[in-house]
């Protein structure tokens, strides 16, 4: 990843972390910027355009966390890391909502930080090399629509493999789940382009993990209640990167895909019908994906096992419909494993 001209706004109280942070990041290629409160750093970022801000939580005055919306609102291209000495996961949760990328936790690890600044300007230009791409969808010719859309969807796989190769328990799922969805669409009768949403739906629906800390996602133990609340948010930290990007029925998809069938899932507020049909269909393909592969603290399932899983929560995780189109004789494990 490069460094190159990526300008860093580094808003801290404190003069000696900023000094510290600033000479770091510069060694390693940046250009930092300082400013000492949220007025200060609102002036700066309204003056000129920055690449980053790195937002101290707790400041005198008005705080990191009262000002974050207004940067993502006034600047939603700026990628902001929110910097903390309390690992609060409800304030960490609160601040990714309001659109934060990342949060970096105080004392710093000088020999790491420039990493997740990388890592963060990383799935920044991404998402704005699609935005691009989509833009230019709509406003190509037939020729040069066919040869953007290439380029767009190398843009997706890009950021789907960049998630990937930071989660060693999850490489290769989202593709997995992509072709168990299009089985299970295909027996189910859906359109060709009910079928495009769905393949899409199914390669984002994890997208949102990108904004979550590693080394939770990848964490050798059960989960804690307050990290398995955090690593939730990417249902909702999902559809904020793609909606630019993609139309409803895929932000959709991506929002409810762990939505329970009797409405008793995390968080949950629809339930049954309400559930968008290619979220259901969702469900069942990442659940027995997840549950035929490894995992931190459990090794993965039989086919035989799964299965069974999958009809014995048919009615209450999962839609009676969709597994039964599931467990259909003409739909085999051939059919979306490679």
């Amino acid at each position: 990843m490069t460094t190159a001209q990526s300008s860093i706004l580094i808003v801290d109280d404190d003069k000696f972390i900023r000094r510290i942070l600033s000479r770091q990041l510069v060694k390693d290629g940046f250009h930092c910027t300082e400013a000492c409160n949220a007025a200060d750093a609102l002036e700066q970022i309204q003056a000129r355009p920055f690449d980053l801000v790195i937002l101290d939580i707790m400041m005198p005055g008005k705080s990191g966390i009262d000002i974050l919306p207004q940067i993502k609102a006034e600047f939603p291209d700026t990628a902001v890391i929110m910097a903390t000495a309390v690992t609060d996961i409800n304030v960490i949760i609160g601040c990714m909502r309001e659109g934060a990328q990342d949060y970096l936790p105080k004392p710093y690890n000088l020999e790491t930080i420039s990493k997740s600044v990388e890592w963060v300007l990383h799935k920044r230009r991404m998402e704005q090399e699609m935005k691009r791409y989509q833009q230019l969808l709509k406003t190509s010719l037939t020729e040069q629509t066919r040869q953007v859309r290439k380029i767009f969807i190398g843009a997706i796989e890009s950021l789907v493999a960049a998630l990937e190769s930071s989660d060693v328990y999850t490489a290769g799922h989202s593709r997995r789940v992509m072709q168990i969805s299009m089985a299970i669409g295909k027996e189910l009768g859906l359109t060709s382009f009910e079928l495009e949403n769905l393949s899409w739906g199914a390669l984002l629906h994890d997208i949102g993990k990108i904004a979550l800390d590693p080394a939770i996602r990848n964490k050798p133990a059960k989960l804690t209640k307050e990290e398995y609340a955090y690593v939730m948010e990417h249902v909702n930290t999902g559809p904020a990167i793609v909606q630019s990007i993609a139309n409803e029925q895929v932000v959709e998809m991506i929002r409810y895909h762990h939505c329970h069938y009797d409405g008793n899932g995390f968080q949950q507020t629809l339930k049954g019908e309400e559930i968008p049909f290619s979220a259901r269909i969702l469900v069942v393909a990442d659940s027995y994906d997840a549950m035929t592969s490894n995992r931190p603290y459990r090794t993965a399932l039989t086919a035989e096992s799964a299965v069974e899983e999958l009809k014995r929560c048919s009615g209450t995780q999962f839609d009676p419909k969709i597994v039964q189109a599931f467990l259909s004789p003409r739909f085999s494990e051939e059919s979306f494993i490679a």
